[in-house]
């Protein structure tokens, strides 16, 4: 059969030729546009790269850079010393708006690594609070020796943004080097720097770090934390988590399989509930919050300016927050709770501090549910909501053992993060500024309410205003603490706590106000002494921005509700370390096994 008439024949009946009456056509080849992306060039010898994460409102990075600037002058000076060029991989913006340096977001950090050659010896320096995910995808990308250099100030949080990215790192798997120096010019200082330039590495003491042996445990104390972690297992704990990763922590982001292993489970809620469930809390019902924190001594610090003043306006708005968050912890069974505020709530309603001071403290106004199993009861009456700031989840499970051992102990489990922001030496001692934006509860100040203030929070991290928890934190033995994350050998998240003591020791007023005024006076402070862990000591070890205080009545007591929190915590499957020592200079795992 001819092949046109067998084609005509198949399409009359409604099907297809078979594949040997196909006609031949000549197969065209594909094309394929592919983007030019041009390989960055390798930096000379003898040269290194310099990047700053900044903050994500343009507002700090603006009012911050002088003090970058002023940094990275110092640490271009120490390379070429040491006979190394210190070049930035974005050049700074020196014109218009936004008039710096900083990488202010992710979308720029990844374009600032496109240009950065994956082998370069890279130094990230920050003397700013910066948003670690801004840079971490470049970071856990890049090959070459990689070195976070911040400077020693409590003018701007750069401490505690550089802490933030080693314990962003670590918990990444990222090897790096971190080196800190209130002076670039030091013997000391340049003698690490070498040791990097050279090695592409660094180490640090760590000999005050000893792994917890929980055989070496006071008996009572091991079998109350066995107990409280098996009840925590068999009745797992809810995390109320009011959106998650704020300001750039990716440290502070607790993977849920590693969280439902240590006995906690999280409640994902939305910040947009929670300010709706403000604007549904009537003004008489804020109103008698304001009343019994006048009542109790609270200073309110207000002005008519919403702009730079705190405003009757702003504390209606911040006892409504505290109110409604209550009522949505109760709703949801959370054991503690965590707001970001930071992104989100910053441009809807003033700042969350005061609730979330109000929420740590076991002494607070009343709230009753109008609703719910609960309906007319003061809720979690007699102790604290623990609220763990900026969604922190490593302290959210820090604080919530801190309370049930506390508890179960019969003590008070008032509890807090602080920022680890800066220090200086007075006397004989070396004394560090504790600082948080004024989540700390009143019962860790002197005098409680009396000794409260609340200011308005800076304009340039608090558009809307609202006011701080503000107060000195009182002479006390202290457990300090922090949860973090790092990978263990085969990559798994691991969760690790670090554990130690220290006293809040008072200061003379004048040099309390020195401090307050280098760093940033409108928030809660406490003056810490670490037993048995020097300044470098707990730079080289720490693991976060935040660290954990709960105070305890004398020495004695402080011990071993430290040994009851280790045993808890290590039965929980959480790697304990012990750090320092205890009120009388003894090495902590030797003094917790004669008590």
């Amino acid at each position: 059969m001819p092949r046109g008439r067998a084609v005509g024949v198949f399409s009359r009946i409604g099907g297809t030729p078979p594949a040997r009456y196909h006609r031949r056509v000549p197969k065209a080849k594909p094309t394929y546009s592919v983007p030019h992306s041009p390989s960055p060039k390798p930096v000379p010898r003898r040269t290194a790269v310099l990047i700053a994460s900044g903050d994500l409102r343009e507002s700090a990075n603006l009012v911050c850079w002088p003090a970058q600037q002023a940094l990275e002058a110092q640490a271009a000076a120490a390379f070429k010393v040491l006979g190394w060029n210190l070049v930035r991989a974005n050049p700074g913006r020196n014109t218009g708006e936004f008039a710096h340096g900083f990488i202010a977001s992710q979308a720029q950090g990844r374009e600032a690594f496109a240009n950065i050659h994956p082998d370069a010896p890279l130094v990230v320096a920050e003397a700013v609070w910066q948003y670690s995910h801004h840079v971490l995808m470049g970071l856990c990308n890049h090959k070459g020796p990689i070195l976070i250099l911040a400077n020693w100030s409590g003018q701007w949080p750069g401490l505690v943004g550089a802490l933030n990215l080693r314990a962003s790192l670590t918990k990444a798997g990222v090897e790096y080097s971190f080196l800190w120096s209130d002076d670039f010019a030091a013997a000391d200082f340049r003698a690490k720097l070498a040791q990097w330039l050279v090695k592409g590495r660094l180490k640090h003491d760590l000999s005050h770090v000893q792994r917890l042996d929980p055989r070496r445990l006071p008996s009572r104390e091991r079998k109350l934390g066995h107990a409280l972690a098996a009840q925590l297992r068999r009745r797992p704990a809810i995390l109320g988590v009011f959106d998650e990763g704020c300001m750039g922590m990716y440290n502070a982001i607790i993977p849920d399989a590693a969280l439902h292993a240590a006995g906690a489970y999280k409640e994902r809620l939305s910040q947009s509930a929670l300010f709706a469930a403000m604007r549904e809390v009537p003004d008489a019902e804020a109103d008698e919050v304001r009343s019994w924190l006048d009542a109790r001594g609270l200073k309110f610090n207000t002005g008519p300016d919403e702009s730079t003043d705190l405003t009757d306006s702003q504390i209606r708005w911040q006892c409504k927050m505290y109110v409604a968050a209550l009522r949505i912890a109760d709703e949801f069974g959370c054991d503690a709770i965590g707001i970001q505020y930071q992104q989100g709530l910053k441009d809807l309603c003033p700042a969350s501090d005061l609730a979330e001071g109000l929420l740590n403290c076991s002494d607070r106004p009343p709230v009753r549910a109008i609703s719910g199993p609960n309906a007319g009861k003061v809720l979690f009456e007699g102790r604290p909501l623990t609220h763990f700031n900026e969604v922190d989840e490593c302290a959210g499970l820090d604080g919530l053992i801190t309370q049930r051992v506390w508890s179960a102990m019969n003590l008070p489990g008032d509890n807090t993060l602080h920022d680890l922001r800066w220090g200086e030496r007075y006397g004989d001692d070396y004394v560090w500024v504790l600082l948080i934006s004024g989540a700390a509860p009143p019962s860790h100040f002197e005098r409680g309410y009396a000794g409260a203030s609340s200011d308005r929070q800076p304009a340039m991290y608090f558009r809307l205003g609202g006011g701080t928890l503000k107060g000195v934190s009182r002479p006390g033995e202290v457990v300090w603490s922090r949860i973090y994350l790092q990978p263990d050998a085969k990559g798994r998240d691991r969760l690790h706590m670090d554990l130690g003591r220290l006293a809040a020791v008072a200061l003379p007023p004048e040099e309390t106000r020195r401090r307050w005024n280098a760093t940033t006076p409108q928030w809660p402070i406490m003056h810490a002494v670490f037993y048995g862990v020097t300044r470098d000591q707990l730079m080289a070890k720490h693991q976060a921005n935040h660290i954990q205080v709960v105070y305890a009545p004398d020495a004695v007591t402080a011990d071993r509700a430290l040994a009851a929190k280790a045993a808890m915590a290590d039965a929980l499957g959480i790697r304990v370390n012990l750090c320092g020592a205890d009120a009388e200079g003894r090495p902590l795992a030797k003094a917790l096994a004669r008590l």
